[in-house]
């Protein structure tokens, strides 16, 4: 069986994949799957078809850990995240179907516009976070967010895309000193570990945003490993000095989320979505809506499809640098040394050949041309390929290897979390490996999902339950805390599923105590000594803000606290005060002669209360006096009495 790719550009538009999806378009080539808009003939219904190439699907490790994480996709519900359909396979093609997102990629939206002003960007990557931060909270990590994996429906929506592939070839390349990314989004982390964290997704949201702000990659080099260099030795520049006049708010958000250090970054994107709706609440409409100049494109429009981008926007399996050669985070870039020649001797011209040379090489490939062709003629009756066989029902492929002339020479039954009871989990030789005739092939079959049960990690800290769960077989899934007034502050209360519940092999989710409830008390008004007394008696932190603030409250009194009156907190949590410097001294406008609402509106303008003393049996609506003469200074906030004249 052929597993090359065949046609590049689009091997299977025109065809019937599985009986089901017809392929109409071929939308984009990746350097590990093609992505198709097909036409689902069961439920007549576009949806976007992703194929691996058929060399990837060979390889049954691969091949598992994919349909697995596309398992574990499927169940991210979120509206920002494009939806998983479907997995089978049909032959050498294994493939995942998915929502179907009429519109265009961020990709193409950049092509098409260079930089976006502050306000669209913000636009964009508030939804994606969001995608991202319900993943990471479900135990997910992208490891391959870049403009291509985001979606802009034609109504406007935006929708993350890629979930699952990556985190599978991740995870199989890591050992081999390898990983797969896309060069210009990598974090530090990966490129000199190979592994990576929720951060590293902040970390390429960071260089988007980047993108989004100026119209250029942070990094830019002639080859790859200039860019991966740079990521480790260089941080991203801010945007205001590539787009002179960016709010400043702007910069620190991309210096956040790009900090070279992993500690040094929001911990997930749920975090770094708080800073980015934090920065836009302090930016004004004019900063929000500042227009971009004209930015270079970030790459020219790849022929073949659209979305498939320039070979800087590919996700690509990477080397990852020795420390000996290549990136050095230290040093510069190493090259090899040239070379010289020994002592005495001559150097080669390369660009010369003696007659002799030439002549021995014509000999040497007709040699080989007729001694290949002999032995090509001698074996081209005795071998043959493997079948497909991933997937198939045990009886179907020991039939697929009887039609192709081969024994079945022993079969072996395991369990697994990706493949239904009684299919094909592996084969030896794998599928599309070449084999003798009537040789034998080994097989070995699932015996579907292993069913364990819970145990009970109810009290045990965190980091121990974690532990329990992974000697059980079980994963830890999505962490969320609560208050409890019977389990201690970081310990867990209860699993789901239950304690003692029979499950397959599946995240848990856990749920741990945030500690007993206090209902924090209102120390506004008060002394700084006083409040941090009031607040420790109910076992809670005190941190003082840096710098006083002006407020109603007198000077060296608490003006304000976070949390406020009335919420609850965890014991051991900290409530941070700042103090006053008193209030304003504001200049008191003269309203004598005034209308009483005008007179009332003037002088709230400006910060003042106001009380109208109105005498018995007075009909006017005319200002007569008050209590603090205008041009005079008084408290901002505090109270100011107007008087109409009486009878």
């Amino acid at each position: 069986m052929d597993t090359t790719l065949g046609d590049p550009q689009a091997p299977l538009v025109g065809q019937l994949l599985d009986g089901r999806y017809r392929v109409d378009a071929c939308i984009a080539i990746g350097g590990m799957a093609t992505v198709y808009r097909a036409v689902d003939t069961r439920l007549d219904r576009v949806v976007a078809l992703k194929v691996m190439h058929p060399a990837l699907a060979v390889d049954a490790t691969f091949v598992e850990r994919f349909i697995r994480e596309a398992k574990s996709v499927a169940r991210l519900d979120h509206p920002n995240v494009v939806g998983m359909f479907d997995q089978g396979a049909d032959g050498a093609h294994v493939y995942l179907a998915m929502e179907y997102v009429a519109g265009c990629t961020l990709r193409d939206v950049l092509r098409e516009r260079g930089a976006l002003c502050p306000r669209a960007a913000l636009d964009i990557l508030e939804p994606v976070l969001a995608a991202l931060g319900a993943a990471h909270r479900a135990g997910f990590v992208h490891r391959d967010m870049k403009p291509e994996n985001v979606l802009i429906g034609d109504d406007g929506r935006v929708k993350v895309a890629d979930f699952g592939l990556v985190r599978a070839v991740d995870t199989e390349t890591n050992s081999t000193g390898t990983i797969l990314g896309t060069v210009s989004y990598l974090a530090p982390e990966q490129i000199e570990q190979g592994t990576a964290d929720t951060r590293a997704d902040v970390y390429a949201c960071g260089v988007v945003l980047y993108e989004m702000l100026t119209g250029a990659k942070p990094h830019s080099g002639d080859t790859a490993a200039q860019v991966l260099y740079q990521h480790l030795n260089e941080g991203v520049p801010a945007p205001s000095a590539a787009v002179p006049g960016l709010a400043a708010r702007l910069d620190g958000l991309v210096a956040s989320a790009t900090a070279r250090h992993p500690d040094d970054r929001p911990y997930d994107a749920v975090a770094l979505l708080g800073q980015v709706r934090e920065a836009r609440a302090a930016l004004s409409d004019a900063e929000l809506d500042a227009v971009p100049p004209q930015a270079l494109p970030s790459g020219p429009m790849d022929s073949r499809a659209a979305g498939a981008g320039s070979s800087e926007d590919r996700t690509d399996v990477i080397r990852r640098p020795l420390p000996a050669a290549g990136i050095n985070r230290t040093s510069r870039l190493v090259m090899p040394p040239a070379e010289e020649p020994e002592p005495g001797r001559q150097p080669v011209r390369r660009g010369r050949r003696t007659r002799r040379g030439l002549v021995a090489s014509v000999v040497a490939v007709l040699l080989v041309l007729g001694v290949g062709a002999g032995v090509w003629y001698i074996n081209s009756g005795q071998f043959t390929r493997v079948p497909s066989l991933l997937g198939q029902p045990e009886k179907a492929a020991k039939s697929r290897l009887s039609a192709a002339g081969l024994d079945v020479k022993k079969t072996e039954h395991k369990f697994s979390d990706t493949y239904d009871r009684g299919q094909v989990m592996s084969s030896s030789p794998a599928s599309g490996a070449r084999i003798r005739d009537n040789d034998a092939v080994s097989l070995v079959v699932s015996r579907g999902p292993e069913i364990v049960r819970v145990p009970h990690v109810g009290g045990e800290p965190l980091a121990q339950a974690r532990q329990d769960l992974k000697k059980a077989g079980l994963a830890s899934g999505m962490v969320t805390k609560e208050f409890s007034e019977d389990v201690d502050r970081g310990k867990v209360i209860r699993t789901d599923p239950a304690s003692g519940t029979r499950h397959a092999g599946s995240a848990i989710a856990l749920v741990v105590s945030k500690g007993a409830p206090v209902d924090v008390p209102d120390v506004t008004g008060e002394s700084l000594e006083d409040a941090r007394a009031d607040l420790q008696d109910e076992n809670l932190k005190v941190v003082v803000a840096p710098g006083r603030i002006n407020s109603p409250e007198d000077a060296g009194q608490i003006a304000k606290q976070s949390p406020a009156d009335g919420a609850r907190a965890a014991e051991g949590d900290t409530v941070t005060l700042t103090v006053s410097k008193g209030p304003r001294m504001i200049t008191v406008p003269d309203v004598t002669g005034d209308n009483v609402d005008d007179a009332k509106s003037a002088l709230t303008d400006k910060g003042f209360k106001v009380h109208v003393d109105k005498p018995f049996l007075s009909f006017s609506d005319t200002v007569d006096t008050q209590s603090v003469d205008g041009g005079s200074q008084a408290p901002e906030g505090s109270t100011i009495t107007i008087k109409t004249k009486g009878l």
